[in-house]
């Protein structure tokens, strides 16, 4: 097939090839069973009887790369978004998975003889949470959120999907935090605010400058990991709070009708955490090596990019720090999600990956309650992109690799 591609910086390629003809298209607009809406595109290529979707919990994967490789494969493609694309302040992955199983429903109703799921970073974890649910008597299911909000999946159908897909899967969202956190902050309210002992980026910690690997020793390394951690349960703690006086006023309000608890309850308390691209993995790159470039998900400098806006779980309601951010009390957590994945997965590594490491690969595949599961790794980095240059791309690999396994199994 004609590929061509493009670098768009912090290791994100484009990636042009011809899509096949006679491809149908439809978008479509889709009620949760919680009321919510949620949008998808579906493309049916001639014939297709299978169909492959793709979500993630708060990315538009409408354009996702590797779309027209499956379509050109013969298989349809469903890309869906949640009830917030593109904006996590109130992410709750409780009814994100609420989200997909619209799109579930929607697919066995169109007539599709077999669905498979598939999960690219961290729609990885999203699929293996809501397969963990759906497989569940749904007396059984999640009953509310981590911050006590009621969510509905026991009166939610949720049809567990013929074959799961995940492609780069990092361990979770709140997992995913905890290792890029940046522990060395002392004061919430202040962004430049350091540690000197736990600071990362310090030269008497390990830290080297750019564009050499940096050396931690392992006592740092446990410190650190250490000091990860509190620093998450110190939010935990202002998020359980402020989550507590919110269900508080919203109580007063039910008991009483005064407008003024109403807006005590409505009025959002949000979490703001500064420096979260952290992981000591990115600039030190013999810890948990593998054939990554030097740098995070968000550029090859963490060492500025940590001090800057962009990096995960920065801006969240107390809620959606809870359900989606923390380690401690998500439940949207891969390897404890794993062992209710018993469908045929396919869990594929790019070898070059910034975000899931080898062991993070390790854990996983130990923890899949799959009987057919394959456990394989191609050339790439975390988002499709070849890992030298002049390399074919990640996403092209990929693509092959999981034709190959989807053939056999949901070809129609």
């Amino acid at each position: 097939m004609p590929e061509s591609a493009a670098q768009l910086g912090a290791g994100r390629y484009v990636t042009t090839i011809e899509p096949p003809p006679g491809v149908s298209t439809s978008v479509c607009e889709l009620a949760t069973s919680d009321g919510a809406t949620v949008t998808g595109v579906l493309r049916v290529p001639p014939g297709a009887s299978s169909v492959i979707t793709i979500m993630h919990p708060r990315q538009d994967v409408t354009h996702h790369s590797l779309v027209p490789y499956l379509l050109a494969a013969g298989y349809a493609v469903w890309t869906q978004g949640s009830r917030s694309p593109n904006n996590d302040l109130n992410l709750l992955h409780e009814q994100a998975i609420i989200d997909m199983a619209a799109g579930q429903v929607y697919l066995r109703e169109a007539g599709f003889e077999q669905v498979v799921s598939l999960g690219h970073s961290g729609g990885g974890a999203l699929t293996a949470f809501y397969c963990q649910q759906a497989s569940l008597p749904a007396e059984q299911r999640l009953r509310a959120a981590p911050s006590g909000r009621p969510v509905p999946l026991a009166d939610t159908t949720m049809p567990v999907p013929d074959g799961v897909v995940f492609l780069a899967p990092h361990p979770g969202q709140a997992a995913l935090l905890l290792r890029v956190i940046d522990p060395s902050v002392t004061d919430e309210a202040d962004p430049l605010s350091a540690d000197p002992d736990l600071d990362p980026f310090n030269p008497a910690n390990g830290f080297v400058a750019a564009p050499e690997s940096s050396h931690y020793d392992e006592a740092f390394v446990g410190h650190y990991r250490t000091a990860q951690l509190d620093r998450i349960r110190r939010i935990d703690d202002v998020a359980r709070s402020l989550a507590a006086e919110s269900a508080r006023a919203n109580r007063a309000f039910k008991a009483g009708g005064d407008a003024a608890d109403r807006r005590r309850a409505l009025a959002p308390r949000l979490i703001t955490v500064y420096r979260t691209d952290a992981d000591l993995r990115n600039v030190d790159l013999s810890l948990d090596p593998n054939e990554r470039p030097y740098g995070s998900l968000f550029g090859r400098r963490p060492d500025l990019t940590n001090y800057g806006l962009v990096g995960f779980g920065r801006l969240s309601t107390a809620e959606a720090w809870l359900s989606t951010w923390s380690a401690l009390s998500s439940n949207a957590d891969f390897v404890r999600c794993a062992p209710g994945v018993t469908v045929p997965a396919l869990l594929l590594e790019f070898a070059g990956d910034q975000a899931s490491f080898p062991s993070d690969i390790v854990r996983m595949r130990d923890a899949l309650g799959a009987a057919d599961l394959t456990v394989a790794a191609v050339a790439g980095t975390h988002f499709g992109g070849p890992i030298r240059p002049g390399a074919p791309t990640g996403t092209a690999l990929a693509a092959e690799r999981i034709r190959d396994w989807l053939d056999p199994r949901f070809a129609g």
